[in-house]
């Protein structure tokens, strides 16, 4: 379910009633423990968490207006969605999180290429997600990006 909001603020206050708080404690999560430069906005209809255009001016190469994105939560219909490009382009930090995920949550993971799907907010491991967002600076994030996609 893509978000008209143009602000993070705007899209928490247009949240369902049964997914606020789960967002609003998802989101204090990864703005509280994202290393430094990345900014949050309102990107591709969710609340996004990209480098900037100041820090990476060529932007994402779908689309180069835009900056280079890197964390996305969003509210679908099913489930509460975290979209984390670190984990589809680097395969150790995939691996990392995928041993570490049972440790955190009863629940089983589903996890497509870069989305993890959350349809209970109570299973969300919010430590787990903390210490995922700490493991990716803005110039490894870069780094990755461009040994991925800028061949």
């Amino acid at each position: 379910m893509t978000s008209k909001a143009t602000t993070p603020e705007q899209y928490l206050k247009e949240l369902p009633a049964d997914r606020k708080e789960a967002v609003n404690k998802l989101r204090d999560t990864i703005v509280n423990n994202i290393p430094n430069g990345f900014k949050e906005t309102i990107s591709y209809g969710m609340l996004g968490y990209v480098v900037p255009h100041s820090l990476y001016p060529g932007g994402y190469h779908c689309d180069p207006s835009l900056p280079l994105p890197f964390i996305n939560i969003a509210s679908q219909k099913n489930f509460i969605a975290l979209y984390h490009m670190g984990l589809y382009s680097n395969p150790v930090l995939l691996k990392w999180f995928t041993a570490e995920y049972p440790k955190h949550s009863a629940a089983k993971l589903d996890m497509g290429k870069s989305c993890i799907r959350f349809k209970k907010p109570e299973h969300i491991p919010y430590k787990l997600i903390a210490e995922l967002a700490k493991k990716v600076t803005v110039k490894d994030w870069i780094a990755t990006y461009e040994k991925n996609v800028k061949r």
